[in-house]
């Protein structure tokens, strides 16, 4: 599996300096103007704040110079006033950031990304190219700093105007919040007053007429004592236009005509023109971003530098942004109340790893070029390995992460059809998606793009939109290919980004049938030939007394709707896709998909079904995972904001199909990673009810050997764990379970029957999680089993205040948890205080005689315990010789399992013995084991010997050839 993820871009919110909004509507990347703010921020320097490669910070303290620019102490307050209203609201962060930690700010984790300064010449020549590649600037030009930008250019002019552009996820927005920080708390003291304004807002305005002054008082009301000193301001004075691809400006004289008082009233558009024009306030500096294909709106004259912002494209950059953000502290309550987060050590590891993987993988340094895919790589490992927030997905992450970066992005704002940026990648490079998940391949031709993208273009103005998304947007999805041997060809800038496009596309619909596409076009042809024929038998059966005809008539009207609905949409499509890719058989025996999506990230390889199998064998697990999560509520507003919407009856009828399926095809036994991966698309959905319906028919859990991780944890929790059936069996040995991971499962523990816990390492603490669970009133456990966990006789203590208060369990595995002497003597003294035990097995516990023999005549007393296994502790043969003597007493129920042997017969047990030596022969003391075996063979020749029975001599022969060849297995002689 791959993987995929990066730094949002921020929209900035059109209603800025309006009423404030819900923190559930629209909130950007980084910021959200229209966040009500959850406590006060101090003013001054931030907490914490740390000057980075290609910070815009300057050390420069603010200069005292306020009196002379602003002689009133009135307009000096107000700015100060203006300085703490920006940074309370540029510090406010969006839902998707608090997951990162309480602790998280832009001035503790920015990264400024590189400018390199451009040349015009090259900027607005025409390209008829893919444009995928990012070409750098001309050779010698420099790369810049924030605080450069206003420098005087190489022939010693002073620089007014610099546009700032770069393609979506390049970090624009980012760039402009922290500057816009940056000047709040005094550490860009070269502008004395900065104005920022949000084009998306200017636009919103339409051609009203307002002037600069009202436009500035409108957003920023502190500034209303200093508008009429902005004129004397001069150079110190910076308005910044962000997002100028949302304005339509007209610099022809004819359009626009000249304007220089602030106060005269203009539409807002005439206003901005003539501000770069330097007709209106001519001395004030102005900085400009906006998306490549809006470069040429601003003629180069008006113009003083150009910088491209580069993004990371030095890794080091990609590290310390990595380093930063994924070192921030958990948020202690982000898994619903788990109260357990990353230690210090673990984030650090995790950045390590990363960082290599950067080193060694290429095409990760490529995608990570983007910062925005650098955020998404930290949200998604942020996923992986930290408590998950309550509610989020894999798909609400990547469907957030694309609404942090377009939404209410059109693709050409001059362009009347005001088509959805995001509607367009959609339809275009969803269809290159999904081609290549149904063809099973990642890299594509040029060829392959370019029929994607072209397809159905017949007008100019579609041939339009495309050159922007080319130059605009095509970068963010795909990149070109720098693994050798795949020279020119090209890759989605994240795998996993390419699978959820292809989800996104079918689930929109847009992938249509033969039958289908042709279907439409003859209904629309029925109908309109309906219309015509109608017309003329309405006018006739007024003229005429044809009783027939008003039926003809009204039937010539259902014809072309029923028609279309047959042939026009196939709800069973969705259903289908995703189904055939869950169950694909040659998928199985696959890492889960969460293990995939991990290692993809962090450099490690998971093991393939065949070793053999060449790389072009693809494995697309989380198409129908993503196709799933589509569907959910959540996530369907969201792509109602990206201008991608899903209507509730097409929801339901997809929901139907798919139920169907899943039906017929998910009663199968899966391998536990892909039955993980089946709840993983329960988990993805987010609809309980569903899921309660499909998985009802599930009794047995089997993910043994599945590493669970918090978020699988949180995964088969939140899918089974509000179900009513009862389990018959939950399987979770060798699954790196720690106490945490008990308290998220506690709610599928309760339903379930038959526990394994064997071989997770679970200590004391564990048993602490245990006890609750043993004593909790709905507990229906009959068998727990706790096999080679280092409980300890700690650990014992804990389970023996669970067991006097639990009805259910009945049989309970100890074998090889470290008890000792002091455990099978704790466990002597208060067998008595649990009524319903039927088999303890402590086996393997390192205990003397004195202690089996205690716990063994406790055992006999026991009212209802049948048998109780000591087999592999450190018993002398004088030991064995005495349990074997209690075993044969007439009193008490309990039988002892201590030795292969039962006097001169082969014990009944013997192959249970043996089978846990097999089992566990590779997590147990090979020498140690060695030991108790050869011990066991002397006790079954020594028992051949003392009989004279033929039977009893072949069985004991049959046996001690058993143990012989274990112990060949172990290296020793067998003789």
């Amino acid at each position: 599996m791959r993987w995929g993820h990066h730094l949002p871009r921020a929209s900035w919110g059109s209603g800025f300096g309006r009423a404030l909004q819900q923190p559930d509507e629209h909130f950007p990347f980084l910021i959200h103007w229209s966040w009500p703010l959850q406590g006060e921020r101090p003013l001054g320097l931030p907490r914490a704040f740390i000057r980075h490669h290609g910070s815009s910070a300057d050390s420069t303290p603010p200069s005292s110079r306020h009196g002379r620019l602003f002689p009133s102490a009135s307009a000096t307050e107000a700015i100060q006033q203006h300085r703490r209203n920006l940074a309370e609201w540029f510090c406010r962060l969006p839902r998707e950031e608090r997951q990162f930690g309480p602790t998280f700010a832009l001035d503790t984790v920015h990264v400024d990304p590189v400018i390199r300064e451009s040349n015009p010449d090259e900027l607005l020549r025409p390209s008829s190219e893919l444009a995928l590649e990012h070409q750098p600037p001309q050779a010698g030009l420099p790369q810049l700093a924030l605080s450069q930008l206003f420098d005087p250019d190489a022939c010693g002019r002073r620089v007014q105007t610099v546009v700032l552009y770069g393609t979506v996820g390049t970090g624009k927005s980012t760039l402009v919040r922290k500057m816009v920080l940056d000047w709040c708390h005094g550490r860009l003291p070269t502008f004395k007053l900065l104005i920022p304004f949000s084009c998306e807002d200017l636009s919103s305005l339409g051609p009203a007429p307002a002037s600069l002054c009202q436009l500035v008082a409108q957003r920023y009301m502190p500034l209303k004592e200093v508008l009429p000193l902005m004129a004397d301001t001069g150079s110190r004075l910076l308005f910044v236009l962000h997002g100028l691809e949302h304005l339509n400006l007209d610099f022809r004289l004819a359009g626009t005509g000249l304007c220089s008082d602030p106060e005269e009233p203009e539409a807002p558009a005439a206003i901005i023109v003539n501000l770069l024009r330097k007709y209106m306030l001519p001395e004030a500096s102005i900085l400009v971003t906006t998306r490549p294909s809006a470069i040429g709106r601003i003629p180069s004259k008006y113009v003083g530098r150009y910088g491209e912002i580069c993004g990371f494209s030095d890794t080091n950059l990609q590290k310390l942004y990595f380093q930063l953000r994924l070192n921030q502290p958990d948020c202690g309550d982000a898994a619903g109340g788990a109260g357990v987060s990353a230690t210090p050590a673990q984030r650090d590891n995790l950045v390590q790893m990363l960082s290599r993987n950067l080193e060694g993988h290429h095409q990760i340094a490529a995608a990570c070029f983007l910062p925005s895919y650098c955020w998404l790589v930290c949200a998604t490992l942020h996923f992986l390995h930290a408590p998950t927030p309550a509610g989020q997905t894999l798909t609400s992450i990547y469907t957030s992460f694309l609404r942090l970066n377009f939404s209410g992005e059109t693709l050409d704002s001059t362009d009347p059809s005001n088509l959805s940026l995001m509607a367009y990648a959609a339809r275009t490079m969803g269809k290159l998606a999904y081609q290549g998940v149904s063809s099973r391949k990642t890299y594509f031709s040029e060829e392959d793009v370019r029929g994607c993208l072209e397809a159905g273009i017949k007008t100019e103005e579609e041939f339009q939109l495309l050159h922007i998304f080319r130059r605009d947007a095509l970068r963010f999805f795909l990149a070109p290919c720098v693994e050798p041997g795949r020279a020119g060809t090209f890759v989605f800038t994240v795998p996993a980004m390419q699978e959820y496009l292809a989800a996104l596309y079918i689930v929109l619909g847009l992938h249509k049938t033969t039958l289908q596409r042709v279907g439409k076009e003859v209904a629309e042809l029925v109908g309109r030939v309906g219309e015509d024929v109608s017309l003329v038998l309405g006018i006739m059966a007024k003229l005429l007394p044809l009783q027939a005809l008003p039926l003809l008539f009204n039937l010539l009207k259902v014809v072309p709707r029923v028609f279309g609905r047959m042939v026009g949409k196939s709800r069973k499509a969705v259903a289908q896709a995703m189904v055939l890719e869950m169950f694909r058989e040659e998928d199985y025996y696959n890492d889960d998909v969460l293990d995939q999506m991990g290692a993809s990230i962090l450099g490690v390889e998971g093991p393939r079904r065949h070793p053999d199998e060449p790389p072009e064998d693809e494995v697309f697990e989380l198409f129908p995972m993503f196709m799933g999560g589509l569907l959910s509520a959540h996530n369907r507003a969201v792509l109602a904001q990206l201008g991608c919407p899903i209507k509730n009856l097409d929801a339901l009828e997809n929901a139907q199909a798919i139920k169907k399926k899943l039906g017929k095809l998910g009663r199968k036994v899966l391998p536990p990673s892909e039955l993980l991966d089946h709840l993983f698309f329960h988990y993805e959905f987010q609809n309980q009810r569903f899921s309660a319906e499909v998985l009802s028919s599930l009794r047995q859990l089997n993910l043994a050997g599945v590493r669970m991780t918090p978020v699988k944890c949180t995964v088969v929790a939140a899918v089974l764990g509000s179900g009513r059936h009862a389990l018959d069996e939950v399987n979770l040995a060798s699954c790196q379970l720690d106490p945490a991971g008990l308290r998220t499962l506690m709610p599928v523990f309760l339903r379930t029957r038959k526990l394994g816990l064997q071989l997770n390492s679970l200590g004391p603490e564990a048993c602490k999680d245990l006890r609750n669970l043993l004593l909790h009133d709905q507990c229906q456990i009959t068998t727990l089993r706790l096999s080679n966990n280092p409980l300890t006789a700690a650990g014992v203590a804990l389970l023996m205040e669970g067991l006097a208060g639990n009805t259910s369990v009945t049989h309970l595995s100890l074998l090889h948890t470290g008890l000792g002497d002091e455990g099978l003597e704790l466990l002597a003294a208060q067998l008595d205080r649990n009524r319903q035990l039927q088999e303890l097995n402590v086996a393997y516990n390192g205990a003397g005689d004195t202690a089996a023999l205690a716990l063994a005549r406790a055992a006999r007393e026991h009212p209802s315990l049948e048998l109780l296994h000591l087999y592999f502790n450190e018993l002398s043969s004088e030991g064995r010789q005495v349990l074997r003597d209690l075993a044969g007493a007439a009193e008490g129920r309990a039988r002892v399992v201590a030795s292969l042997t039962e006097g001169t017969a082969v014990s009944e047990y013997w192959s249970v013995i043996l089978n846990e030596v097999q089992r566990n022969l590779n997590s147990w003391d090979r020498a140690r084991v060695q030991r108790h075996l050869e011990l066991l063979l002397r006790d079954l020749e020594d028992s051949r010997c003392a009989t004279l029975n033929p039977w009893r001599k072949a069985q004991l022969l049959r046996v001690e050839g058993e143990v012989r060849a274990l112990l060949e297995r172990l290296g020793g002689s067998g003789s």
